[in-house]
């Protein structure tokens, strides 16, 4: 599944924005306009390999309410990573600019363990 490959891509951008430009000192990221970007990046990755797997919408663009609705019926683990996910990556760091580099960690892992799940059940079809 390209989407799975394009979303690993979006995690290692996240990964070097932070890396390379968010200087971090004593556990925190020094340059919040990379943190953002980086949790922006991130959450995006999620969303372009959800919506392959997930599927259309119909009309408008999706939102929230409607990841959380598809994944809530089809796994409550992946229903919480997704939850977590969105709360660290889009919310904390992408708008507020969280510059906690443990923050940016669980959140990276939350990611990976979606991306993870979507990979397996995308092999097996």
């Amino acid at each position: 599944m390209n989407s799975i490959l394009e979303a690993k891509r979006y995690m290692e951008n996240a990964k070097e924005i932070l890396r390379e430009k968010a200087i971090k000192e004593d556990g925190y990221y020094q340059d919040s306009k990379y943190v953002k970007m980086a949790g922006h990046t991130a959450y995006a990755g999620i969303l372009l390999a959800l919506d392959e797997y997930l599927g259309k919408k119909g009309k408008g663009r999706k939102d929230v309410d409607w990841y959380k609705s598809h994944l809530s019926q089809l796994d409550k683990k992946l229903l919480n990573s997704f939850l977590t996910a969105y709360q660290l990556l889009h919310l904390d760091m992408a708008y507020d600019g969280a510059n906690s580099a443990k923050l940016a960690s669980i959140a990276f892992e939350e990611a990976e363990s979606i991306i993870r799940w979507l990979e397996t059940r995308t092999a097996a079809a």
